[in-house]
Formats: C-alpha cells, structure tokens, sequence
C-alpha cells in the first residue's frame, strides 16, 4: 500500500519570557494543528491511529527542545519528531533572548489502492 502525503500545516510558536526551545516548539505545533479540524481519516474510512504524523520543527538551538514534549502535542497517530537548525533566538535589551520556533506537520495515510482507484472515479 502507498503511503500518501495528504495535509500539510505550518506553525510558528514563541517563548517571549522563559527562553525555552521546547515551549516555543510546542506553541509552534499547537498553532499549526488548532487552527484545522482535520477529518482526512474519516474521509477515507481510516482509524485515527493509523496517521503517520511527521513533525519538522525549527529552532535556534535544536538540542534544546524535549521531543516527547512535542510528540505529546499529538493526540493521534505515529508520530516522527525531527528537529533542526532554524527559527531564531533574539535578544532582549536585558540579555535574555526570545526564542522562535517553525513547525510543518505532515499527515500521511497508507492507503489501499482499492482507496486510491475509488478518489480517482
């Protein structure tokens, strides 16, 4: 069965006070998944469990983030967390910075291709 690329959000998250990587990541994810209902499982007569969930986050200090957090933003699904080199820390004028992390959330299903024939028709 092929797996198909089917929705792609994108987010951006902020952690204006605390300088953490993995708050701003999760704001990041949470932006990029809240702002949707997404019934593209249902659609095509899939359990929500059977999502595969690819998360692409970007921030400034990559190893800072805690992916459990992230994977945790995610009530369905496999979940792939992946974090790299992005976003941006910016400084404050007291020396602290402000952290800014991207997400893209990639959700894909393996579908049959009795499914794929039958959206096709």
């Amino acid at each position: 069965m092929p797996v198909r690329k089917l929705v792609m959000q994108l987010g951006m998250g902020t952690d204006i006070q605390g300088e953490s990587h993995t708050k701003a990541a999760c704001r990041a994810v949470h932006n990029a998944i809240r702002q949707n209902v997404l019934t593209v499982a249902d659609a095509f007569d899939q359990p929500r469990e059977a999502m595969l969930i690819d998360v692409l986050i970007g921030v400034a200090q990559p190893e800072a983030v805690r992916v459990s957090d992230v994977v945790a933003m995610l009530p369905y699904g496999t979940v792939i967390v992946s974090v790299e080199h992005g976003g941006m820390d910016t400084p404050k004028e007291d020396g602290a910075i402000v952290v800014l992390a991207n997400a893209a959330v990639t959700v894909s299903l393996d579908l049959p291709d009795s499914v794929l024939e039958a959206v096709k028709a």
